[in-house]
C-alpha cells in the first residue's frame, strides 16, 4: 500500500477548503467558530473559504448563519435531475431578471427550508444581491411559501407539527399553522406567494411554483426587490412575466425528461 504524502508544493488556501468540505461531509451543520477551530485559523479565514465555497455550491447558508453540505457536493438520487433543472431554467431566469429589472432565483424545498439554487441579480443600482447558496425557513420564504402551496394542507400539517419538526425545534404553534395555512391558501387562488420583509426587514419578494396543477412542487422562481418596490412587482405583468417563465421552464424540463418534482 502506497503512502499518500502531503504534496511539497501543497497550496494552503486549497488544503483547508479541501479540509472544510470534509467537515461538511461529516456534520449536519457547521459553524464558522466550529470551522476555524477545526483548520486552526482565524474565523475570518474560515468564513472567506466558506463564502467561496458557497458561491460555487459547494455549501448553503441557513437564517442561523450555519453552514451544510451544498447541491454541488450532494450524492442523493435527486442532486442529477436537480442540476439538470438548474442548465435549463438558468437562461429563463437571466431572461426574467432583465425584463422584470429585479433579481431573480430558482429554489428549492427541502423539508422546511428553501435553499436558493440559482441568482440572476437584477441591472438596478439599488437590488437585492446574489442568493445563491441562501438557506431560508419555508414557511417565511416567498419560494417556499409558492412550492408549501401545492401540498395539501394535511402534508403542510405534518411537516410543521410532526415527530420531526419537534424534535429539530422547529415545529410551529396553532396559531402560526393557522396563519401560514391561510397565507398558503392565499397562494393557492392568486397563484403566487409574497414575502414582505419577514425574511429580511428590506426585502420583498414574489414567488411562483414549477409545478403542475395536482401535484406537488419541489422547485420555484421568485423575484426579490428592495421593500420600497415591494408594490412593484406585485403588479400585474411583473406577476404574468413570473408566471411567463416558469411556464416556459415547465416545458423545457417536459422535453428534456426532466420530473418537475424532484
Amino acid at each position: 500500500m502506497n503512502i499518500v504524502k502531503k504534496p511539497g508544493y501543497a497550496v494552503d488556501s486549497v488544503d483547508r477548503a479541501l479540509q472544510l468540505i470534509m467537515l461538511l461531509q461529516e456534520r449536519d451543520w457547521l459553524r464558522i467558530t466550529d470551522a476555524a477551530k477545526a483548520l486552526d485559523v482565524a474565523p475570518s479565514t474560515a468564513h472567506r473559504l466558506m463564502a467561496m465555497l458557497v458561491y460555487r455550491g459547494f455549501a448553503l447558508q441557513d437564517d442561523q448563519r450555519r453552514y451544510c453540505v451544498g447541491p454541488a457536493l450532494r450524492a442523493d438520487a435527486a442532486a442529477g435531475p436537480a442540476r439538470t433543472a438548474l442548465s435549463i431554467a438558468r437562461p429563463h431566469l437571466e431572461a426574467l431578471a432583465l425584463s422584470v429589472r429585479e433579481t431573480v432565483s430558482l429554489v428549492e424545498r427541502v423539508g422546511i427550508t428553501a435553499r436558493y439554487l440559482f441568482t440572476a441579480e437584477g441591472p438596478q443600482l439599488l437590488r437585492v444581491g446574489n442568493r445563491t447558496g441562501t438557506v431560508l425557513p419555508a414557511h417565511l420564504s416567498s419560494g417556499g411559501k409558492a412550492i408549501l402551496a401545492t401540498l395539501p394542507q394535511p402534508s403542510v400539517a405534518q411537516l410543521y407539527t410532526g415527530r420531526q419538526a419537534q424534535q429539530s425545534g422547529s415545529s410551529l404553534a396553532a396559531a402560526e399553522l393557522a396563519g401560514l395555512q391561510r397565507e398558503l391558501e392565499e397562494a393557492r387562488t392568486r397563484g403566487y406567494a409574497v414575502n414582505l420583509g419577514r425574511t429580511e426587514p428590506d426585502l420583498a419578494a414574489v414567488g411562483a411554483p414549477l409545478a403542475i396543477a395536482g401535484r406537488p412542487a419541489a422547485l420555484a422562481v421568485s423575484i426579490s426587490a428592495p421593500l420600497s418596490r415591494g408594490g412593484d412587482i406585485q403588479q400585474p405583468a411583473i406577476i404574468e412575466a413570473l408566471h411567463a417563465t416558469c411556464e416556459a421552464v415547465m416545458r423545457d424540463l417536459h422535453a428534456e425528461g426532466v420530473p418537475p418534482a424532484l
